[in-house]
């Protein structure tokens, strides 16, 4: 059996922050604004894999109001949401994901976001594709205001 779930994530940019994407510290002078340390590309993973199997969502799960979660590392959250994963007997069969984001070029990290991700998610480097996108200068993260990530996720039945 399989089960699929799509992913969304977005934050703002702002200044006095480090930008983290997939796990990796990205060199900018902005990073995002958020509750924890606003990796959108981990987060709109997390919501495409609780999504899969109906789970509610990060915000749920890990709620902006809880002191426990304020600047934590989201690679933390996306172990905790794997192993409810693992526990419902699903692994993961494969996840394509996109950032979208004007500056900085994220090309240059994806290698070592895919060796990160692959790490905690199990999965071989072939079964995650991580695409960079701009918005082309239009809207929010196009204008250099923020960065999103899309992620669906293809999970089966052990």
């Amino acid at each position: 059996m399989y089960r699929i779930g799509l992913g969304y994530d977005i934050h703002r940019l702002t200044t006095g922050r480090d930008l983290i994407i997939g796990g990796v510290k990205i060199t900018h002078e902005k990073g995002l604004l958020g509750h924890s340390d606003a990796d959108v590309l981990i987060h709109a993973i997390i919501d495409g894999l609780l999504g899969a199997l109906a789970l509610t969502d990060i915000g749920t799960l890990f709620p902006d109001t809880d002191k426990k979660y304020k600047d934590i590392d989201s690679t933390i959250l996306l172990k905790k949401v794997y192993g409810k994963i693992r526990e419902k007997g699903y692994t993961i069969n494969n996840i394509d994901s996109n950032i979208i984001a004007q500056e900085p070029k994220m090309m240059p990290y994806i290698p070592k976001m895919k060796d990160i991700l692959c790490k905690i998610l199990e999965i071989p480097y072939e079964d995650l594709s991580i695409k960079a996108k701009t918005n082309e200068q239009m809207d929010a993260v196009g204008q250099k205001l923020a960065i999103e990530a899309h992620a669906v996720v293809l999970l089966k039945k052990v």
